[in-house]
């Protein structure tokens, strides 16, 4: 019984994360009607970015951490937040009214570009932030088995889930929520009702890379390493795990999200490592099969 209560525990950083990184890719495909790898790269990018002028902050300028940290956050926020915009205004909003190939083709391009360009600029070196914020604090007392979370992992969940909340608050509340909402429901019919439907696309794109750039600073505090192949990888599991909800509802994307954690950390617990991905793809795959919705545009 500890064993699994510990296994729930762990998952609600990953779900958290998984959740958060679900409901800002559903803002922007929402507008988009597309599936993007790019949301997933600049997760990645931010992530990296954050380490290498962390690094030099800590290395170079001889800051204190929390100081090192913060500049690292600042100018990983600054740069993919500026990366985001750019992608979102010249080349998504160009491409978001032709084929669903043509964008998940210049998408894949993008990360790519993003991977590399992270790269180069950390000359291919795997840096990793010293252990911070990671003394265990006991959720259930157990003389044989306790079950913890660290003051991070707290933290990071508590953030991201919220953000999420606040999100979704403001895209209920506000008067640009009601502006994306009739964008994403009808472009045209907006239009004729006064709203700027390009202004109201970049603006989603950048809030959509805002969230992004957030998870990945707070998913490599906790990991302390963001893989230069990371961005790939999330850019594929994002896509998939957004749909379990539904790409064009980010609560319900982030609900569905959550759940996939859970049940991903319970397969590493329980079932054998090496068929996680596959299993869990898999399922997903069928999921979408038995569910599937006409949500891209012909």
């Amino acid at each position: 019984m500890a064993y699994f209560l510990q296994q729930l525990a762990s998952a609600l950083p990953i779900a958290a994360l998984y959740a958060l990184l679900a409901f800002g890719y559903s803002i922007s495909f929402s507008v988009t009607k597309r599936a993007d790898l790019t949301y997933g790269a600049l997760f990645g990018f931010a992530g990296q970015i954050f380490l290498l002028f962390s690094d030099f902050a800590w290395n170079r300028l001889w800051l204190v951490l929390p100081l090192a940290l913060a500049v690292g956050a600042t100018l990983a926020l600054l740069y993919t937040l500026g990366a985001g915009l750019v992608i979102g205004r010249s080349v998504m909003r160009r491409l978001a009214k032709t084929s669903a190939n043509t964008v998940v083709v210049a998408s894949l391009g993008v990360a790519m570009v993003l991977m590399e360009l992270s790269r180069i600029a950390a000359e291919t070196r795997s840096l990793w932030l010293p252990p911070f914020l990671n003394t265990p604090l006991t959720l259930w007392s157990d003389p044989d088995f306790p079950v913890t979370l660290t003051v991070i992992q707290l933290l990071n969940t508590g953030l991201m889930l919220a953000m999420v909340g606040a999100g979704n608050r403001f895209l209920t509340g506000s008067a640009w929520g009601r502006s994306w909402r009739a964008v994403s429901e009808d472009a045209g019919a907006a239009a004729l009702c006064g709203v700027d439907g390009k202004r109201v696309f970049v603006a989603a794109y950048g809030l959509s890379t805002l969230l992004a750039a957030i998870a990945g600073i707070l998913a490599t505090s906790y990991y302390g390493n963001m893989d230069f192949g990371a961005g790939l990888v999330f850019g594929v599991k994002v896509l998939f795990i957004a749909a379990i909800g539904g790409q064009t509802a980010p609560l319900l994307a982030a609900a569905g999200a959550a759940a996939m954690g859970l049940g991903e950390t319970l397969w590493s617990a329980y079932g054998p490592m090496l068929w996680r991905d596959f299993a869990i793809f898999s399922f997903l795959v069928l999921l979408l099969v038995l569910t599937r919705k006409e949500q891209f545009q012909p």
